[in-house]
């Protein structure tokens, strides 16, 4: 692997480690650690947090699915929930057939971890795919995002 590649990868991951800012510093920080980021089945920084390398803020887990809170949120709660085991899974344009249970799951955890936070007035469910999608971790994710009313279009 070269140094540009090293380099552009740890600022990714730095990137997820420090609090930026929550406005458009953010969005074009967060845009360009998408643009940076290399698809890969290479540990992420997600597999250190459900290894226990790293610490994270768990709201809940079970034997498939681990949620966290982010910590660069983007509304009163934002929540990643990832599947424990990624399995090829990198991102949602490498689902295959074989991940449809692992996806409902995803899902499923997003409805219970929302009411266990009292998002009964709603919330927003985000799978960024691939660097237009502004993925930059490629370990499939869920952002469950509420708290606030939200807007249309997205972004």
């Amino acid at each position: 692997m070269n140094d540009e590649i090293k380099k552009s990868r740890l600022s990714v991951f730095i990137s997820h480690l420090t609090r930026l800012p929550p406005a458009s510093s953010f969005m074009a920080s967060e845009k360009e650690a998408a643009l940076a980021a290399a698809p890969s089945d290479s540990p992420t920084i997600f597999d250190k947090i459900i290894n226990k390398e790293i610490p994270a803020t768990v709201v809940y887990e079970d034997d498939k699915v681990l949620a966290f809170r982010d910590i660069a949120p983007q509304a009163p709660t934002h929540i990643l929930i990832i599947p424990k085991s990624k399995d090829g899974l990198t991102g949602l344009s490498k689902a295959e057939e074989r991940h449809c249970e692992i996806l409902g799951c995803l899902l499923y955890t997003a409805k219970l971890v929302a009411k266990q936070e009292g998002l009964e007035d709603g919330f927003r469910i985000v799978i960024n795919d691939g660097p237009k999608g502004c993925q930059s971790v490629y370990h499939i994710h869920v952002h469950l995002i509420g708290g606030r009313q939200m807007n249309w279009p997205p972004g």
